[in-house]
């Protein structure tokens, strides 16, 4: 699932609900001007039960950042919103608590939305 003219702005928040299949091992969605350079890489990991946010410039990725809070499981429906700060990301998980992630790229517009692993997409929002 891939989005290239996503028209999201700093002030914006982006609302996605979808169901985590059952044999999930994790998913990502993706937050940037191309696949190549990403603001947010947003990662449940349900082997490692953490989550996982990340940036990539030129196909480099950066410092990895790691929230032990992953309140949700496979075979659940949930929303997450994704707020995008001028700074930072703040995305909020289905039972309130908030992953904080920087705009290290300073980028003001995103472009670009991808979507992979065990999560199939039932809505989204801007």
């Amino acid at each position: 699932f891939e989005i290239f003219n996503l028209d999201l702005k700093a002030g914006d928040s982006l609302k996605i609900k979808g169901r985590i299949s059952e044999d999930a091992n994790g998913f990502i969605i993706n937050l940037g001007h191309s696949s190549s350079d990403l603001a947010l890489h947003f990662n449940p990991r349900f082997n490692e039960s953490v989550i996982v946010c990340n940036s990539k410039c030129s196909q480099a990725w950066q410092q990895e950042h790691r929230d032990s809070h992953l309140s949700f499981s496979k075979g659940s429906t949930i929303k997450l919103v994704i707020e995008f700060l001028a700074d930072k990301f703040q995305v909020k998980l289905p039972d309130g608590h908030e992953v904080e992630f920087p705009n290290r790229h300073c980028y003001d517009k995103i472009a670009y939305m991808g979507v992979k692993g065990g999560f199939r997409v039932t809505s989204f929002k801007l």
